[in-house]
């Protein structure tokens, strides 16, 4: 199953039987509104804190997952998920509620894929027979933890990335219809020296670049393998330097192969900077809009590639660099949807 250094190749191709996305109010008006199965019409959620509004995000995706595979909770056998707060906080919760035996991740925004590959990797291996992964993100609380609150109305520089309010989930199995799981390339840590909490999209593009080479390298395959390769979360910044990187190395790839879900989930009159970013992110792009743009036949091969920068509110305190990380899954329109 392992292929080349740092890629492993599935043999059983694990199906993602269902999957769901969640959104806040704001996602809701961005272009990608169409592909969530639930969006909410406020932050708080009918909750008194926005740590527990976020919880909902990942309950409800969750639950809306194990509905759309006609399963029950009980006939998951683990749950591989989490989330930006300390110590995954909302996602230990949401696991409560769910009753499922549980690994929290901390991939920061490459949680997603991070997840899916775990979750290929144990059924692949019949480890299971059902699989729940997925991450999730609130604006407010992660906003107030990384950065200020945004009661407090600080200006933000051009760099600077929306952290979207928003889960996504997915059920893998090892037989069924729907797109399947072939491969997945873990990344491993980047840190070009960069410091400015306020520029992830720059510090991450370097680690997206190394393990979409390694994918290659390992897979010994070539780009135009796939229909689509798209970071989470680069943004306006990272994703122009992630695609020059790869120029020069003799991987060139063009805008239409080689996207962002930073850049597809808000409007570009939408005020969000550089782009969106957070754990829900990637996870919510790609679960909702990505696959149904797979089932209707759109898109055949993709490589999503989740980007994290992997730093605290302590290692910034501490003036230390950001430490990255990105991880890439490749999913195929293999079997009938």
């Amino acid at each position: 199953m392992l292929q080349g250094h740092q890629t492993w190749v599935f043999e059983s191709k694990p199906v993602i039987l269902s999957s769901a996305a969640v959104g806040g109010p704001f996602e809701a008006k961005g272009p990608l509104g169409n592909d969530f199965d639930l969006l909410h019409e406020d932050l708080w959620m009918g909750q008194e804190s926005y740590e527990k509004a976020q919880k909902v995000l990942l309950e409800e995706a969750a639950t809306r997952t194990i509905e759309k595979a006609a399963l029950d909770k009980e006939d998951v056998q683990f749950v591989f998920a989490g989330d930006l707060l300390n110590q995954i906080t909302s996602t230990s919760f949401a696991c409560r509620t769910l009753g499922i035996p549980y690994f929290g991740l901390f991939g920061a925004c490459s949680t997603s894929m991070e997840g899916l590959a775990l979750s290929a990797f144990v059924v692949n291996g019949n480890g299971a027979n059902y699989v729940l992964t997925g991450a999730c993100s609130h604006n407010a609380a992660i906003e107030k933890q990384f950065r200020y609150p945004t009661e407090y109305g600080s200006q933000k520089p051009p760099t600077s990335q929306w952290t979207v309010t928003a889960a996504g989930t997915a059920i893998l199995t090892k037989e069924g219809e729907g797109p399947v799981v072939t491969s997945a390339t873990i990344g491993k840590i980047v840190d070009m020296g960069l410091s400015d909490p306020f520029n992830m999209g720059g510090a991450m593009a370097p680690a997206a670049v190394d393990t979409i080479e390694a994918h290659f390298r390992d897979r010994n395959i070539d780009p135009d393998y796939y229909d689509l390769i798209a970071t989470g979360d680069l943004g306006k910044i990272g994703l122009p330097i992630a695609r020059e990187m790869l120029r020069k190395d003799g991987l060139p790839l063009s805008e239409e192969h080689f996207q962002d879900c930073g850049l597809m989930i808000y409007r570009d009159d939408q005020p969000v900077m550089a782009g969106a970013s957070g754990a829900g992110c990637s996870a919510a792009v790609t679960y909702g809009h990505l696959l149904n743009r797979m089932k209707k036949g759109e898109v055949k091969r993709m490589l999503i590639v989740a980007t994290g920068a992997l730093l605290s509110p302590m290692s910034y305190q501490q003036k230390e660099t950001i430490p990255c990380i990105a991880h890439a899954v490749s999913i195929e329109a293999g079997r009938a949807v």
